[in-house]
């Protein structure tokens, strides 16, 4: 199966997510950070992550009898390369960005589920801009946000951080005019 296929799952997409920050969690963790899905589900998208290098086992301990494992993310296995994003298909990327949007709603929902919950003190957003941008404002635009975010992806967990799920997208909405509609 390849990194696509991976990472095109809802369930495994979650998984990636909650592993995010250098954290190493157990499945027993995961099955907490993802409630809504059973937890036999959740031993067997781990199963397949942790045989395709996703993840990796970080320790492991007897615990009554049981092996515990904790596992980590590799962040170098969990991306979709340049040759993979270009040999991506219209229907690849439906399909990746149905995932994507799957998983928004999945996290969200189990954020509003959360008895503590409160959007207004948690400042969250799900604001939509349409900008219009020159294909060098564009690439500025990203460039910006990439040397804001990067250094954070590096952040540890830490009792006053909160980890957030951050989702930028970007596509063009509608063409640029052609000279005869602009004129």
């Amino acid at each position: 199966m390849d990194t696509l296929e991976l990472l095109a799952h809802p369930v495994r997409l979650r998984i990636v997510h909650a592993m995010r920050g250098e954290r190493e969690l157990t499945t027993g963790q995961l099955c907490a950070r993802i409630p809504d899905t059973s937890k036999a589900m959740v031993y067997r998208h781990v199963d397949l992550l942790a045989a395709s290098g996703i993840l990796e086992v970080a320790g492991e301990r007897r615990v009554r009898g049981a092996v515990e494992r904790r596992y980590r993310l590799r962040h170098d296995r969990a991306v979709l390369d340049a040759d993979t994003l270009t040999a991506m298909t219209p229907d690849d990327h439906r399909r990746a960005f149905a995932t994507s949007m799957a998983v928004l709603v999945a996290e969200f929902n189990a954020y509003l589920d959360r008895e503590d919950a409160d959007p207004v003190a948690d400042l969250i957003g799900y604001r939509q801009h349409a900008v219009w941008l020159t294909r060098g404002e564009l690439e500025e635009m990203i460039s910006e946000f990439r040397r804001v975010i990067l250094p954070l992806l590096t952040n540890q967990p830490t009792p006053d951080r909160t980890q957030h799920l951050l989702s930028p997208i970007f596509f063009p909405v509608e063409q640029p005019p052609t000279d005869s509609e602009s004129g």
